[in-house]
Formats: C-alpha cells, structure tokens, sequence
C-alpha cells in the first residue's frame, strides 16, 4: 500500500491519498480536489471510498464533491447530522476498498463524534492509523470548537480517545493525523513530521499525564478561536457547493480607486516590504507568500463581505483564490492585476517605514513616550513584550482602532507579518504606522537582543 500525503500548508492540514491494487481511498480531502484527482491519475487509482474523521471546523470539505465526482461511497461520522447521503462511519465498521480494509474507531474530543480509520490488508494486519484531529505529534486536537459549554466533556474525552489508540494498535502503527502542523485546530503545539503509535505514547501529554492534569492543561493552554471557524462546521454539514478556482472579474483603475474610497476591503497580496514601500491608500496587506495568508483573512475580514483582490500577476490572484475557497470565501468582488503604479493612474501612492527591534529600541531612547503597538495574541504576550508596548491582538483590531492613540505607531507582532496587516490597518484609519519587521524572539535581532523584553509583570 502507498500513502501520499497532500500538504495544505495555509491552513496547517493534511489529506491522504492511499493506493493498492488500483484502488484509491482518500481521506479528509480539502476543497481544491483538483490536487486529489491529480495524483489518483498520477497513481493510476480509482478513488473508491472518501472518508472523513470528523466535521471539519477549519475548513470546507471537498469529500462531498470528490464523491460525486469520481463515484465513490462517501464516509461519514454516523453521530453527524449532515444533509446529503453518506455512508454512516460507526465504531467497529470495516469499511472496505479494494484490498484496503479501514476500520472505524469512535474517538471523541476534537468534536462529540469524531473517528479515526485503522488501515488494515484484507488479511487483518495493521498498516496505519489515520487520527484526524485526535492524536497528533505530540498534542491532540483542541476541543472548544463545539461550544465552551462542552470543552471539559470533550477534554476527557479526548484523554481516552489517545489512550484507546494506544491499547488497540500495535506500537509500531504509522499514525497520519489530519492538524497540527500550524492548524489553529491543535491544542498545543505538535512537533515533528511522521510517528507512530509507539513513540506518541512516550511524548503524547495524554498518554505521560494523569486525567486531570492533561485537562488542566489543555483547557489553560487554549487560544483564541479563528473567527471563520464558526462558519466551517453548518458549512460541512450542508455540503459544500462544487468549487470554482475561475479568474475573478478585472477591476479597472478608476473602479478600484472608488471602492478604496468607500472603505470596501482590498488585500494587496504583495510582501510586507514592497507594501510598506508604495501602496494604494486604503489597501490591505495580506502577504501572500506566507502560510498564515488565508487564517488572517478569514479572521479579520467580515463575514461575507465584498473582497478585491489586488495582485501583480494573474498567477498571485489564482493562488489566492484557491487558499479562500478552502474556507468559504467564493464570491470575490474582483481583482485587479498591475503594479501599485498602474494600478493608481497618476494617483499619489501612500507609503510607510520599515524598522526592526534595534530601530525600535533607538526610537525609544529618543522618545520614551512613542506608541508601540503589540498585535500579537493573548498567550504571546503572556510571555513578556515591549516594556510600555499598547496589547491589541491582530483579530480584535478591527473592533479597537479608537484605542490607538493619533499620529506615529510603530506595531510589532512575532514574525512581522501580523504587524504588516496592522500597520495596512492603522494607515488606512488614519495612523503614521512604522512597521516592526522581525521576529520577536529571534536570540540575535529580536527584542531581548535589542533591551527591549521585559516579563509580564513589568510590560
């Protein structure tokens, strides 16, 4: 048996793509099945089963339409009311594909009726264990997705679900979950790229924890919950509509000058850098290039909003498009392709500077009373910050620019890719914002390394 891993690095998933005897399973697919189809020929497979561990509340399914599309049977959590036909996936089924057998295992935690498929030969010999969101490398899946009023609930459960992995697999079982590998949809941090069984039970926080203290533990360490996520769940469960990767409609200058001025959201897709060297005013900086792209869009921007797309090459605004509809963001108002140059029509380019921690520092010195705007999270600034420094979180931004005093800002975050979106922000609210572009813990250019850390009691 062969199993392909396809990586969806902007929203920290993975999906899997298992091949024997000409016969293809897939499992938690993304929306974009053009990838999954892509490889089933690459393999020379029949897709014959897709398979889902849970109703996913990071992104939209493509299983419904792969299904469809290809004819498969479509599995499904039987405790999930869903909307469509699908093949009710209970503890204990056998599920068979070829000579693939998946054996469906109820682990509740990530949500009340989550599974994990056990990948057996037509002979019964363990080849795998895919978890979805329950064991992870290292972590597990979080488990305030459903409401607040079920985390303690499902947090045992959860303690349970990784145990029962461990008694009922051999210890050297590959395990392929579907998070954590950036997925806000991890409790904790996860860490490496594969493992088994066997050494998940030497690292797992379930599985070298007591009951309680792994509830403790997880519940403490939760972090805010992406704004969109909460559109995911009734998403999956009605069904996604087939998805369309088309060419949004061009936006000429003079239409795109018009919707800067009504305040409608337009995310220039360039670097941080070039942005803050020349942009249209009133234009957003979601940098493409990076894997949180698509996190922050659907965190910040309203729900349903009319969203422009501005890109320098048709080629920027397809891979954008295809991160959006992952999570439901279909109906773009457009896009407009072209320099900021270009793109303006002798219109005046707004622009501002670009420091790190040391220039910071030196900005400080001069000026004690400078504004610093710290856009990080919650749990971040848990662990200390810039002395003096103003705490807004980049998702409540939005809600709070009044908090944020008049004139020259200068905004750091833990990559400079957050601060770049804040920095986008303030300007456009009338802000002189700086921006602070570096990593906050970097030992050499950081803001330890500059003076400027200071513990949380003294921030």
């Amino acid at each position: 048996m062969q199993i392909d891993i396809i990586e969806t690095t902007g929203l920290g998933d993975r999906s899997y793509l298992i091949s024997a005897g000409g016969v293809g399973v897939v499992i938690d697919p993304q929306r974009d099945i053009d990838r999954v189809l892509a490889l089933a020929e690459k393999r020379d497979v029949r897709i014959a089963l897709v398979a889902e561990s849970h109703l996913h509340n990071d992104y939209l399914t493509g299983g419904l339409e792969l299904a469809r599309t290809v004819g498969a049977d479509y599995a499904v959590p039987a405790g999930d009311t869903v909307a469509y036909d699908r093949l009710p996936a209970a503890d204990g089924d056998v599920l068979a594909a070829g000579p693939m057998r998946l054996r469906v295992l109820h682990t509740p935690g990530h949500t009340h009726h989550h599974v994990s498929y056990v990948l057996t030969d037509a002979d019964g010999t363990v080849q795998a264990v895919f978890t979805g969101g329950s064991m992870l490398y290292g972590a597990t899946g979080r488990t305030d997705l459903v409401g607040p009023e079920h985390t303690s609930e499902l947090t045992h459960a959860q303690y349970h679900s990784v145990r029962r992995l461990v008694d009922e697999l051999p210890a050297g079982t590959p395990v392929f979950p579907s998070h954590g590998f950036g997925s806000f949809c991890a409790a904790t941090p996860t860490s490496g790229e594969s493992s088994t069984v066997g050494e998940q039970a030497r690292v797992n926080p379930a599985l070298t924890q007591d009951e309680q203290t792994f509830v403790d533990q997880l519940v403490a360490g939760l972090t805010a919950i992406p704004a969109w996520y909460s559109h995911m769940g009734p998403g999956n469960a009605a069904g996604p509509a087939p998805v369309d990767l088309s060419m949004p409609r061009p936006v000429d200058p003079a239409e795109l000058a018009d919707r800067l001025a009504a305040g409608a959201w337009v995310i220039d897709l360039r670097s941080r850098t070039a942005f803050a060297a020349g942009h249209l005013p009133g234009a957003l900086n979601f940098e493409l290039a990076i894997a949180n792209f698509v996190t922050y869009v659907g965190w910040l921007m309203p729900w349903g909003a009319p969203l422009t797309l501005v890109g320098e090459t048709e080629q920027q605004v397809a891979d954008a498009r295809r991160e959006l509809v992952r999570i439901g963001i279909d109906r773009l108002a457009g896009a407009a392709i072209g320099s900021p140059e270009a793109l303006a029509a002798g219109r005046e380019l707004a622009a501002h500077p670009v420091s790190d921690f040391t220039g910071l520092a030196a900005a400080l010195a001069a000026d004690p009373d400078l504004v610093v705007l710290d856009a990080r999270r919650d749990d971040e600034r848990a662990g200390g910050g810039v002395r003096g420094s103003l705490h807004i979180p980049i998702h409540d931004l939005p809600g709070r620019l009044d908090e944020v005093p008049a004139g020259d800002v200068w905004v750091y975050c833990g990559s400079g890719y957050r601060a770049s979106i804040a920095a986008s922000m303030l300007a456009r609210a009338g802000r002189r914002p700086v921006l602070v572009n570096g990593a906050y813990g970097d030992p050499d250019t950081g803001a330890a390394a500059a003076g400027l850390h200071a513990q949380p009691a003294t921030v």
